[in-house]
């Protein structure tokens, strides 16, 4: 046996467990408010430096594009002559260091009616003088080119992406370019578009630039993610962030590709991201140009000194911890001392032996009024267990007389379906589902002779073993009286008073009876005063039975009852129900009423009886959405399918 825990172990226990905790927090606390200190600051530092190289790299840019569009406002005069454009193109670099090369490309047969190319361009020979090129042949079709088309079809400028030019500057580079129009006779007609290139070697080496006291290292993403400045050669226009972080198998920095990709400023924490293992990277846009810019900066170093601290506090409370262990140890130990025997007695008794000796009660203190307690309970714990033997042995007698009491009621209904497979004349089905282990519900269908066949539903007030008892007799003396071949109504009659008789109990019970003739489809029903069945013809919606209102069956003796007719004819099928049916409820006591009957029977023409339970049931259960049941639930279905063709014309109701 586990030798027991005593009061003095779990009382340093917990002091120590809360001591813990409590050093625990200020650590925990000290190291994150330390942590939330450097990282704001960090924070700060870092989003400042992507914001400030992204204002440079954009300034540089905004220069640029203000140039090219002034450029552009100048070709729309139609005066300009072949020399006042070649000087445009040549001042734009002169002017302007920072561009690589200029390009001003007219529409086909635009600017010289007898060619089809004209686009003088200028550039910057290995970054030193500037050199002048013809754009256009059977080879650089470059009114096909992106920095061509993209312009003239969305009709205002815009920043390529990172291309290599083969046909001119043979140079890394992205494009602004500006679409420029003339009038021609009142309306606005393109007539080609200026560019400015920019390479990317300069960007790549501002970027280089940056300080390694700013940062582990830094990067630039193009629009689509394309990697334009990286540390790692092998990635620059070669790999996307995207495809990156695929065969890096890291999700997180392709989530971060695309909030950079979107446009997005801020930080994010990425750890093991290659190179610099748990890090901080900083991200801001160039919004003109759909570029992004990002800092990456190594967690280790940046919070190296708060590690540092946290290690120096944790050992100092660790210290502490041990002396308070030894303290609380000793004292708990001459403080429980007295309650050791009581505790050997009190697990014996607790192991199931209840005769156990327990130690006198020789002080006043809380010792010996436990041990007062313990006695008290000894005796009352004996008392329990022989009066809960008792009441298990009667309760399992009660529910299993209850199991029993089900499988007799549902043994006395009709249970095997098809009920009568030698009569194709009509098709039966019904169901029962007792609320409680017995109800009081029931159902019955016999032959009274060889061409007239009964059915029947009723419902017993109440519920459990009385509804039961009263269901057996009902159902008993309605076949009785059946077969003596009375009208239904006469049926009911018979029953009511032979039910009424002696009832000092005062239950009730509605009833509907219908008798069919299998030859010809007419039906005799009467009504015990139960919810009207519902007819439902072969091709037109469903319809409710006229209900006869009159008595329940059981109150009252020598109460009448009125036998109607109607016709069914082959394919119609007869719905009986009780009104655990449409008062079924869910969970927030809704009832499945009528209405919803209705709906779902109507659902249901053309199909078999056995369908058109089923299908009502299904309904009922996913309406109800297992709230408990409160009340049985009957159904009775039957289908005439007739011996011969459909009677139009007649009249159904007699």
């Amino acid at each position: 046996m586990m030798k027991p825990q005593g009061i003095a172990f779990r009382l340093a226990s917990l002091t120590l467990l809360v001591s813990t905790i409590i050093l625990a927090i200020i650590v925990g606390y000290n190291y994150s408010v330390s942590r939330k200190i450097i990282v704001a600051l960090a924070e700060d530092r870092g989003t400042l430096l992507a914001k400030s190289t992204a204002k440079k790299i954009s300034t540089a840019f905004m220069t640029v594009q203000k140039v090219i569009d002034s450029v552009a406002f100048s070709l729309e005069d139609d005066r300009l002559t072949e020399k006042r454009v070649n000087e445009l193109g040549q001042r734009v670099l002169i002017n302007n260091p920072e561009i690589f090369g200029s390009a001003i490309a007219f529409e086909p047969f635009s600017f010289q009616h007898d060619s089809q190319y004209y686009a003088p361009y200028h550039y910057r020979l290995d970054g030193g003088p500037i050199v002048f090129a013809r754009l256009g042949s059977d080879d650089y079709q470059y009114f096909y080119m992106d920095w061509y088309q993209l312009p003239r079809e969305l009709e205002r400028p815009i920043w390529t992406e990172p291309y290599f030019d083969k046909g001119g500057g043979y140079e890394l580079m992205t494009t602004y370019t500006v679409p420029f129009y003339r009038n021609r006779d009142g309306q606005k007609v393109l007539q080609g578009v200026v560019t400015a290139d920019i390479s990317i070697s300069w960007v790549q080496k501002l970027i280089s630039s940056l300080s390694s006291r700013e940062a582990e290292y830094v990067f630039l993403l193009s629009r689509y993610g394309t990697f334009i400045a990286h540390p790692n050669a092998n990635l620059v226009m070669n790999e996307t962030v995207f495809t990156a972080a695929e065969s890096l198998e890291y999700p997180q920095l392709r989530e971060v590709g695309r909030r950079m990709v979107a446009g997005e400023t801020g930080v994010v924490e990425l750890n093991d991201l290659p190179m610099t293992g748990d890090s901080f990277l900083y991200f801001s846009p160039l919004p003109d140009q759909h570029w992004s810019v990002g800092f990456v900066c190594s967690k280790k170093e940046m919070l190296a000194e708060v590690s540092r601290l946290n290690r120096e506090v944790a050992t100092l409370g660790g210290l502490g911890f041990v002396a308070l262990a030894l303290l609380i140890t000793f004292l708990a130990k001459r403080i429980t001392h007295p309650l050791r025997e009581l505790t050997v007695s009190a697990n014996d008794m607790a192991s199931g032996n209840l005769e156990a000796r327990l130690p006198e009660a020789t002080t006043k203190d809380e010792v010996g009024e436990l041990t007062h307690s313990f006695q008290a309970m000894r005796e009352s714990i004996k008392n329990y267990i022989e009066n809960l033997t008792e009441t298990t042995a009667a309760k399992e007698r009660i529910e299993s007389e209850l199991r029993i009491a089900h499988d007799i009621q549902m043994g006395i209904l009709p249970k095997l379906f098809p009920a009568f497979p030698e009569h194709r004349e009509f098709d039966i089905y019904a169901s029962i589902e007792p609320a409680k282990e017995v109800g009081g519900d029931l159902y019955d269908f016999f032959f009274v002779d060889e061409n007239n066949f009964c059915f029947l539903v009723g419902d017993v007030s109440g519920k459990g073993v009385p509804a039961a008892f009263f269901m057996a007799v009902t159902k008993t003396l309605l076949k009785v009286v059946a077969e003596s071949r009375l009208e239904p109504g006469e049926i009911l009659a018979k029953v009511n008073d032979d039910l009424a008789e002696d009832n000092k109990s005062c239950m009730f019970v509605t009833l509907f009876l219908a008798i069919i003739d299998i030859r010809t489809g007419v039906v005799r029903y009467a009504s015990a005063g139960h919810n009207p069945p519902l007819l439902l013809p072969k091709n037109k919606d469903a319809e409710w039975i006229p209900p006869l209102n009159q008595l329940v069956a059981g109150i009252m003796e020598g109460t009448q009852y009125t036998t109607k007719s109607m016709t069914m004819h082959p394919g119609d099928t007869l719905f009986i129900y009780t009104d655990g049916v449409t008062e079924a409820m869910d969970k927030m006591n809704n009832l499945y009423s009528e209405d919803q009957l209705m709906v779902v029977t109507n659902q249901c023409l053309g199909k078999s009886a056995e369908q058109l339970v089923d299908s009502v049931d299904k309904s009922l259960k996913k309406f109800t959405g297992g709230a408990e049941q409160s009340d049985d639930i009957t159904m009775l279905a039957m289908q005439y399918l007739g011996k011969g063709s459909k009677q139009e014309g007649d009249d159904r109701w007699i």
